[in-house]
């Protein structure tokens, strides 16, 4: 089944109502200059403690150094989203396996070294200069069905919303995960409930019952 993350959480209540949803993965944004960030602290005092052991954590980082990625592992996360360009050279600093790489597409096809297959996985999003995720716009996934059909894992991600999931999951023949942010949200940083779960929902429901 296709795995959903929810993206963007600011607030335990959100955090729960994703969880409590179906959600696989949560994001959180460490990135100060993002409308959706948070401080580690908040996610470490006021989020952490009350969410379900088995439900993955995910760190949205924007250019930080290696030092701070291993902090982060050690501070409840399960993964760690770079949202910047770097070598694969990171991989030696830190276990492929922790690692989400996000590529952001233009119109082209990115050039993706097969290095970055060592990883949990990668994540698609829509290029939109100076933004790094929550772009709210749609890419060609017919980039996001090649890659998979050459053996990567891949998150769509980039304007998803609960009317077009399952027609994203569908034209990709079944992606390792869906990712949604500003989709389902009422304003920067606060989620809307019934999008929650409409989206959570059809993301489930598509994939169960579709015939690939």
């Amino acid at each position: 089944m296709v795995k959903v993350k929810i993206c963007g959480l600011t607030n335990l209540e959100d955090a729960l109502m994703a969880q409590n949803y179906g959600a696989d993965y949560l994001g959180f944004i460490l990135y100060p200059k993002s409308p959706r960030y948070i401080p580690l602290e908040k996610f470490q005092t006021e989020i952490l403690p009350y969410l379900n052991k088995d439900i993955k954590k995910v760190a949205v980082v924007v250019n930080e150094k290696v030092d701070f990625l291993k902090k982060l592992l050690s501070a409840g996360f399960d993964f760690i989203q770079l949202h910047y360009d770097i070598s694969p050279e990171i991989l030696k600093e830190i276990p492929p396996e922790k690692i989400i790489k996000v590529f952001r597409v233009k119109e082209e096809k990115p050039n993706i070294s097969e290095e970055w297959k060592k990883t949990h996985a990668i994540l698609l999003d829509t290029y939109k200069k100076g933004m790094y995720g929550g772009t709210g716009e749609t890419f060609n996934w017919s980039i996001a069905l090649d890659l998979i059909k050459k053996g990567f894992k891949v998150f769509i991600s980039g304007g998803l919303n609960p009317s077009n999931v399952c027609k994203a999951i569908k034209y990709t023949r079944f992606p390792y995960g869906v990712d949604v942010s500003s989709g389902v949200e009422k304003y920067k940083g606060k989620k809307d409930p019934s999008k929650l779960k409409e989206f959570i929902t059809k993301a489930k429901e598509c994939s169960e019952n579709y015939n690939f």
